[in-house]
Formats: C-alpha cells, structure tokens, sequence
C-alpha cells in the first residue's frame, strides 16, 4: 500500500523519516499547524468530536484517519505538558511508527483502539460516554466505526471541544 500522508502533504505520516514528531523541523510539524488551524475555534472541535462518534461511513470518507491520528497526538501531546500523562506511552508508540503502522490496517487499527480503550477509564469522562467505550465493539464489527467512535470519545472525555490542541 502507499505511504500514509496527512493533508497530501508529501512525505508526512508518522512512518515518513522526514515526519520529525515533536521537532520544529520536519512534516509533522507543518501537519500540526494545518491541524491546529483547522479546528482552531470549539464549534469546529465540537463537530469532529461529534462526527468521530456518530461515525458515519459518509462522514468517514471525508474525514482521513491519518488527521484524526494526528488530532490525538495533538491533544496528548499538551495534556502531557500539564502533567496528564495517561495517553503519553501510546504517542510515544506512534511516534516510533511501528505499533500502529506496520502491518494490516485493521490490525494496527485495533491495536490503536484497545490501547484508547485501556486508559479511557483514567479520564474524567461522563457515565454514558464510559459506557460506550466499554460497549464498542459489541455495537460495531467495522474497524473504522470502532476507531472513529473511540478517538471521539477520547477527545470529548480530555476536554478537546474546550481546550483544543
């Protein structure tokens, strides 16, 4: 399969060695300020985080994966700088790219997943959002629904409509 991009950028995904996460220097920090901007007000973080859990196919295919990935990676890389580390051992895995990214997609996507799932119990989350991620694959077999529904409860439980990234 091709390398991953993010907004066509090429050379950007977490598997690209000109990615660079974490340094001011490289794609993924072009990526993140394309991200940044693009939901830089809370009604646009509003609609992802609501858009990621409702999880509609139709919504799916103008929505890439690769964005909400970096969205997550995004969010934990500030709650890391205010001492919320809780999702920090799984953006340490996306940046060594292999966890996530080797492999079939449907794999790495549900390795992605159960990592959320395991850790989304640390966040102050509502009792009906807690239930969802609890109930997610009993609701859904597509891989795609599961990980969009998971990052969305995720970034809803962090505060991400608020605080952004």
């Amino acid at each position: 399969s091709p390398p991953k991009t993010i907004y066509g950028i090429p050379n950007s995904g977490w598997a690209s060695p000109k990615w660079n996460w974490g340094s001011a220097f490289g794609t993924g920090h072009d990526c993140a300020m394309i991200c940044r901007n693009q939901y830089n007000t809370p009604a646009k973080r509003e609609k992802l985080v609501y858009t990621l859990i409702k999880a509609d196919p139709k919504d799916s295919e103008s929505l890439d994966f690769e964005e909400v990935k970096l969205v997550l990676a995004l969010a934990w890389q500030k709650a890391r700088r205010y001492g919320l580390e809780s999702y920090g051992q799984i953006l340490d895995e996306m940046a060594k790219a292999e966890r996530y990214e080797i492999g079939d997609e449907e794999e790495c996507s549900r390795l992605f997943v159960q990592d959320m799932q395991k850790r989304f119990m640390w966040l102050n989350a509502e009792v009906d959002d807690k239930i969802a991620m609890s109930t997610l694959w009993y609701e859904t077999s597509d891989y795609d629904v599961g990980r969009r529904r998971c990052s969305g409860l995720v970034l809803k439980a962090m505060g991400f409509i608020e605080d952004g990234c």
